[in-house]
């Protein structure tokens, strides 16, 4: 993929997020590869192999010098510290929001491919299992989360930087051609 040098140089810093199950993985990678600025799972610095959660402050001083450093495409939640830390240091914000519908699906459809597919983000050993009902708790949980006042909240801190709010599948699936 051909990128524009003046449009990709703009984007350093770049946080991913959005419900479960919601392609944030596969995007992040394809921003990743066309913008040529490595990517970072959050869940991989969050969970052990095992996992289990790191300890807090281990995790917080990781991602404070991660958002420090001057390029990165970060993908995930983390925690509502880490996150607004993340919304705050970014330049641009990709907030992928798609029918539940769809989420749901593709909770079961990872699920489904787990067995000769690596879900892309997990640390290494995850139980799937465990992933998938934890996929459907969250995606339960987000009706109350993701919410329009939080979009309110982070359009106000995304005063100056770029927010793609991406809410159907074809945007999700034609967006690096716009990068």
């Amino acid at each position: 993929m051909t990128q524009d040098a003046s449009t990709t140089a703009a984007i350093k810093r770049v946080t991913v997020f959005g419900k479960p199950a919601g392609g944030k993985s596969t995007l992040s990678c394809k921003i990743s590869e066309a913008t040529g600025i490595a990517l970072f799972p959050l869940d991989l610095m969050e969970y052990h192999q095992n996992g289990e959660l790191v300890d807090r402050d281990v995790f917080y001083q990781k991602h404070a010098e991660l958002i420090a450093s001057d390029k990165w495409v970060i993908e995930g939640l983390g925690t509502m510290r880490s996150f607004w830390d993340r919304i705050d240091a970014a330049d641009t914000l990709v907030y992928v929001d798609l029918p539940y519908r769809i989420h749901y699906w593709w909770v079961i459809k990872r699920f489904l491919k787990a067995p000769f597919v690596k879900p892309l983000g997990w640390p290494e050993g995850s139980s799937v299992l465990k992933g998938t009902l934890a996929g459907f708790k969250y995606l339960k949980l987000s009706r109350a989360f993701w919410t329009p006042d939080l979009l309110e909240k982070i359009k106000v801190r995304a005063k100056g930087k770029t927010l793609h709010h991406i809410t159907s599948l074809r945007q999700l699936n034609t967006f690096t051609n716009n990068l």
